[in-house]
């Protein structure tokens, strides 16, 4: 690997570790939903939308892909605490097994918004899979696929951002504080 970005402290997942598990969790799903007619992945953007891709790709099973977005950041990059629907589903999920993928479960608040949005809605089953999980006090919110369990602190990489730069790195790296201060 050629030298870091000066805003990056470390590689905390490399490119080898995150698709080992992201084949692991693909094969996981498959086997759960063997004998569902189909599942409906839907990816929360913009982070979720590398790991949503790889994902999908190793599945066994039928699948179909959408996608929402929420905000729960304001204009400083701060984040806020309340989260806004800002893109919608194109069809409706009501009987479909759905698996909301998503990047970071970070506060919790932005999955447990899309779950009682979604829940409305009338799926057979969901259930949510993510890629990464701070450990930190936050809401209790389900998820039923993790890739890891990370320290708290701001990183970015294979999806993850700070003010949309880093997203398309094909690692995990920690941001230096006085990157984001």
């Amino acid at each position: 690997m050629s030298e870091l970005h000066p805003d990056l402290a470390r590689v905390i997942l490399s490119e080898e570790e995150i698709q080992e598990r992201v084949k692991e969790l693909a094969a996981q799903i498959s086997a759960d939903y063997a004998d569902a007619e189909r599942i409906y992945l839907i990816g929360i953007l913009k982070g979720a939308f590398i790991f949503l891709a790889d994902l999908c790709r190793h599945l066994t099973i039928p699948h179909i892909v959408d996608f929402m977005s929420v905000s729960s950041y304001g204009r400083s990059g701060a984040v806020s605490g309340a989260v806004r629907l800002m893109l919608d589903l194109r069809e409706p999920i009501r009987d479909e097994h759905v698996i909301i993928v998503e990047d970071i479960v970070d506060t919790g608040h932005t999955l447990d918004y899309i779950n009682h949005t979604l829940q409305g809605r009338e799926p057979t089953s969901m259930r949510t899979c993510a890629l990464l999980e701070k450990k930190r006090e936050s809401l209790e919110v389900p998820v039923d696929y993790l890739g890891f369990t990370i320290p708290d602190f701001w990183v970015v990489g294979y999806g993850l951002d700070y003010a949309d730069t880093h997203r398309t790195l094909p690692f995990v790296a920690e941001l230096k504080p006085e990157a984001y201060q």
